[in-house]
């Protein structure tokens, strides 16, 4: 799933760094001037103050704050090694807390911070869950997203259902290679009752979820009217995300396993699992 940032957040992930596992970071030199502070010396006294939140939450400030040294050049022409830090998330949202609220960078900040904690927490929280789980999150997600796409293909003029149904398949055909939605059903050897979705497993949902987010955006910026411009975007969409998997070395959506559960029979155990749990009502006499 693409992580899509605001215009006015645009100046946080511009500077933001990536280590070798994948570990997003900022500097504190590159951080300063984009908070508007043009004195590091004032900028070292709210890193001071997040460090001291740190230690006061339980942390290990070296875990968020790691000291280095870098070389600047001076205006002589010379060089010189100075103090900088490379921040955790954590880190830099606590120095947006710690900063001079009148300034609106700050303010942009806190929010910025705040929102890529939580949605690291979310991911956290996701990635525990077990296959089963997780392929009801998606589908769940899938379900809203389609109801948005179908408000934006309606916009475009795609009023009908057949010609939805033409749209729909121009984004599978863009995905799988080619396949279309019948295809698609004939190779998961479904019953003609059975939708495809419903048997795809975590992997193929978030791959068909990032087609139909994508689309819909699209569609909504671009404003297309017809079935063919709207087809086209669809199928556009469809064979980028393809490429994408590709080029991540992936594997490809139609030659995904298909589950052996459906989401309904996974949706009707985990109500089962949750009715079992629920503990009798006490009367207190």
């Amino acid at each position: 799933m693409a992580t899509l940032i605001a215009t006015e957040y645009k100046q946080f992930e511009d500077i933001k760094h990536t280590d070798e596992n994948g570990i997003e970071f900022w500097y504190a030199r590159e951080l300063s001037p984009v908070l508007d502070y043009t004195k590091w010396e004032n900028f070292n006294k709210v890193i001071d103050k997040a460090m001291l939140s740190c230690q006061n939450s339980g942390f290990e400030c070296a875990d968020h704050f790691l000291e280095v040294r870098k070389m600047v050049q001076l205006g002589s022409g010379s060089e010189r090694k100075v103090k900088d830090y490379e921040l955790s998330r954590y880190a830099c949202y606590l120095i947006v807390q710690n900063g001079d609220p009148r300034k609106e960078t700050i303010a942009l900040g806190q929010t910025y911070f705040a929102i890529q904690t939580r949605r690291q927490e979310i991911a956290d929280a996701f990635n525990e869950l077990d296959e089963d789980k997780k392929r009801l999150v998606i589908r769940g997600e899938v379900t809203s997203w389609n109801a948005m796409l179908a408000e934006a293909a309606n916009q475009a003029g795609i009023t009908d259902q057949l010609e939805y149904a033409q749209f729909q398949n121009a984004g599978y055909m863009g995905l799988y290679g080619g396949l279309t939605a019948a295809d698609i059903h004939k190779r998961k050897k479904l019953k003609k009752s059975e939708k495809i979705l419903d048997h795809m497993g975590s992997e193929e949902l978030g791959a068909n979820l990032f087609r139909i987010t994508q689309t819909e955006a699209k569609l909504r910026r671009e404003q297309p009217q017809g079935l063919e411009m709207a087809s086209g975007i669809h199928y556009q969409v469809g064979q980028t995300v393809r490429e994408a998997i590709a080029k991540n070395e992936g594997t490809m959506p139609e030659d995904l396993p298909t589950p052996e559960k459906s989401i309904a029979e996974i949706g009707k155990e985990q109500l089962k699992k949750l009715k079992e749990k629920k503990e009798p009502l006490i009367l207190d006499e």
